[in-house]
């Protein structure tokens, strides 16, 4: 991106040329003709990103998470794990494929110790199925889409 705009503004200046007598032609100091036509981006989300969060604090975990209606899976995680990369985007993936009958809340422990305390987290990921506050299911460790897609209709009990 940073290079097709730099081509651009190469592209739209042109040479300034001063003559002297008896001096061949030599370019000058580069003018710019005018500006780039602005650039406009849209930016939308997804239906990951509404079925998705991040989880706050204690108290948004009680609000979202424990008092929802609806299924949540809760990815317990770190950002210095390697596994847990790899599941986030996969489990994300999958939970927006059910059309909001489903939520996932992430969970970073390092942020929320008291929370992996809470739930038993010994090791990341582990994901936890909860349905009306009460855990229902769980798994530590990656899974491949197939597994992953189980999980999730015996949490919405399809």
């Amino acid at each position: 991106m940073a290079q097709r705009l730099l081509v651009r503004q190469l592209l739209s200046l042109t040479p300034r040329v001063q003559l002297l007598q008896g001096q061949q032609t030599l370019p000058g100091p580069l003018v710019p003709r005018a500006p780039p036509a602005p650039y406009h981006r849209t930016i939308g989300t997804s239906a990951g990103c509404r079925s998705t969060f991040n989880v706050q604090d204690d108290r948004d975990f009680q609000d979202r998470v424990v008092n929802n209606p609806k299924p949540v899976v809760v990815d317990f995680h770190a950002r210095w794990c390697g596994p847990c990369k790899i599941l986030g985007p996969r489990l994300e993936k999958m939970v927006a494929k059910q059309d909001g009958k489903v939520l996932m809340a992430k969970v970073d422990i390092d942020d929320h110790t008291d929370l992996a305390v809470e739930y038993e987290v010994s090791a990341v990921p582990t994901v936890l199925a909860m349905k009306n506050g009460d855990v229902v299911d769980k798994f530590v460790g990656i899974k491949d889409e197939d597994q992953l897609e189980a999980f999730l209709k015996k949490l919405i009990g399809v």
